[in-house]
């Protein structure tokens, strides 16, 4: 049986009148995400991909897929893939991006903690740097559950909270609207512990750490790719038009962030490096 969010949190959680779903699909729709995804997680798609060993027959559905730096992928091994997203402006590229692979993959609104899909519906259920996102932990993952099937496999990329990412966002903390009361961090899901509480003992977990550089000319060419691409710092940017002091301010904690943790790289580059936590569960 399919399990809504309006029958665990009130009607009010709607993802088509609920204000925090709303702002945040608004939020990632600026900017141009896929330059944003091409430059900076483009390739922990495959990385994914491998880790859930997914291949020819299997039906993946990726959660928060943007996109698709993992679904497409998927989709090349042979496997039958759905990508769901709260945030379909973005499809159209990621249906340019799927043609220039030879690909074809179904593309769908859908926000991560009430996915419109029957019990046990996938064998393998993914979401690279995205269900992280979703306010509400609980109601996100037990999502991850229901629609994958006994035995199917659960495979997330998050950040995690002793990586860099964690100056990332203090960085934006005051330019942003805050969480609402209700929702957790996105940085925890990056903690062991914390998706060990949220899967319990349905899932039989295994983790692994690792990182990634993101790569630019220097520390101001790193932001000026956030401030032209990323939706939310779009977001931020266009909300302080009208207050140069406040734009200002942004600016120079993007700056701030970028040269602290930026290290040179090859050919004259920079390279901010990023961990990660990778979790592969079956489900029992």
């Amino acid at each position: 049986m399919r399990r809504t969010v309006a029958a665990s949190y009130g009607a009010e959680m709607d993802s088509t009148t609920d204000p925090v779903k709303v702002a945040a699909r608004s939020a990632w729709a600026q900017g141009d995400y896929h330059a944003f995804a091409r430059a900076t997680i483009w390739e922990m798609g495959p990385v994914l991909v491998q880790a859930c060993g997914i291949g020819p027959g299997q039906r993946v559905l990726d959660v928060a897929a943007g996109t698709g730096n993992t679904a497409i992928r998927a989709a090349e091994t042979g496997a039958s893939v759905v990508a769901s997203d709260l945030t379909p402006e973005n499809f159209d590229a990621g249906r340019r991006e799927a043609r220039a692979h030879g690909v074809d993959l179904e593309w769908v609104e859908a926000d991560a903690e009430n996915l419109p899909y029957a019990d046990g519906e996938f064998d393998v259920v993914t979401s690279s740097f995205g269900v992280m996102f979703a306010p509400h932990h609980q109601a996100a993952a037990d999502e991850l559950v229901r629609v994958c099937h006994e035995g199917g496999t659960i495979g997330l990329l998050t950040f995690t909270p002793e990586g860099i990412m964690t100056g990332f966002f203090e960085a934006l903390a005051p330019h942003l609207p805050p969480l609402p009361p209700d929702a957790s961090p996105p940085l925890l899901w990056g903690s062991e512990e914390h998706v060990r509480r949220l899967f319990g003992d349905r899932v039989d977990l295994r983790f692994t750490r690792g990182d990634y550089g993101e790569y630019a000319a220097s520390p101001a060419a790193y932001v000026d790719l956030l401030r032209r691409t990323f939706g939310p710092i779009v977001a931020a940017y266009t909300d302080g038009a009208d207050d140069r002091g406040r734009t200002a301010d942004l600016d120079r904690d993007l700056l701030d962030f970028a040269t602290r943790h930026s290290r040179p790289a090859a050919d004259g580059q920079v390279v901010l490096r990023y961990e990660y936590l990778l979790t592969v569960g079956h489900r029992r």
